[in-house]
């Protein structure tokens, strides 16, 4: 049984707190809130809360939330850290890590630098057993990982995708765009980067968008090999992969709200869509071309890759009995049908 720590208790680090509860060799120790907001007052409910500062802790009592410590009582009572504060923050994190010897995970709002392994549980989860830090790589990055990766099982690739992205989470308030499409000038945006700092040598561009929206991502692909393939071997292929998951326009399932229906009416906890959704009419092979969409639910599709991360990191299981414990305990593979 590993203890885990979950420094933030955001978008993932609420998801990853509940996935690491589910496992029978993992233990949640606590959480870290810097606030006493009322998502403190929620995960009192369920895990022991720690502190970032002391000096907040009358801050927290006075909200009625017992603090069982600070950050440093939780990382001294954890054998691995789960850092899912926002963006830039591990980095500032990490010496503290290094200073009390744990081994931590960062996630995609860091860069690859920090830890020189970023991580993908189908791509390269060997590259991480037994390390110190690792980052899960983002959602938008995982979820192009998953579709590329079974595809250069089948031959040399050059992958240009474009990336239609949400503005910002439900819960959050303050982003935007609200009334505009904002295009991501910096070509290619720093998906493909990513893409290549787990799958070597990759050739990938990327280009992105925010569009007011805040329940998916959509991405479209445009996979060119270098041999003959079939759409059927390319179908089969991904077929093998429980984290990919085929909806049908012929059952009316035809935009991003349908597809967080589907999680809701099925009892997926928060309404999470874990798999990489795939139109399957809409995979189209011209020649030695390649042409799909995918769905990608931001908020949850990177929370099995932290979960195998810990495992190839704490070297409690191989690949596939992490990725089909993980996925077990997520529900992940059920909402395939087949059509």
């Amino acid at each position: 049984m590993v203890n885990v720590g979950i420094n933030g208790y955001g978008t993932i680090g609420k998801r990853v707190a509940d996935a690491v509860s589910l496992q029978p060799d993992m233990k949640v120790m606590g959480i870290v809130k810097a606030h006493p907001d009322y998502m403190a007052f929620v995960a009192s409910k369920k895990f022991k809360i720690f502190i970032s500062d002391s000096k907040s802790k009358k801050l927290f009592e006075d909200a009625g939330i017992k603090v069982e410590g600070t950050m440093e009582n939780l990382v001294d009572d954890s054998e691995i850290i789960v850092d899912a504060t926002p963006d830039d923050v591990g980095k500032l994190n990490k010496p503290f890590y290094e200073t009390h010897k744990k081994k931590a995970i960062f996630q995609g709002g860091e860069d690859h630098d920090l830890t020189n392994l970023s991580f993908n549980s189908y791509a390269n989860f060997k590259d991480a057993w037994g390390a110190s830090y690792v980052r899960v790589v983002s959602c938008n990055t995982t979820g192009l990982i998953r579709t590329i990766f079974p595809l250069t099982e089948l031959g040399k690739v050059r992958v240009r995708a474009n990336l239609v992205r949400r503005a910002t989470d439900p819960n959050d308030h303050k982003k935007g765009p609200i009334n505009s499409i904002e295009p991501d000038l910096k070509i290619p945006s720093h998906h493909g980067p990513d893409v290549r700092s787990v799958i070597k040598d990759l050739d990938i561009q990327t280009m992105a968008v925010k569009v007011p929206s805040t329940l998916m991502h959509v991405h479209f692909v445009n996979v060119t090999f270098d041999k003959e393939v079939s759409r059927d071997d390319i179908i089969e292929n991904w077929r093998r992969y429980r984290r990919l998951m085929f909806v049908s326009g012929k059952d009316e399932v035809k935009s991003t709200s349908q597809l967080m229906e589907i999680a809701r009416e099925t009892g997926r906890m928060r309404s999470d869509l874990y798999e990489i959704v795939l139109w399957k009419e809409a995979i189209s092979l011209k020649g030695s071309e390649l042409f799909y969409y995918q769905g990608i639910h931001q908020e949850s599709d990177v929370v099995p890759e932290n979960i195998d991360a810990i495992r190839s990191m704490m070297q409690l299981k191989e690949k596939e009995d992490s990725i089909n414990e993980t996925d077990k305990s997520l529900r992940i593979g059920e909402l395939a049908y087949g059509r």
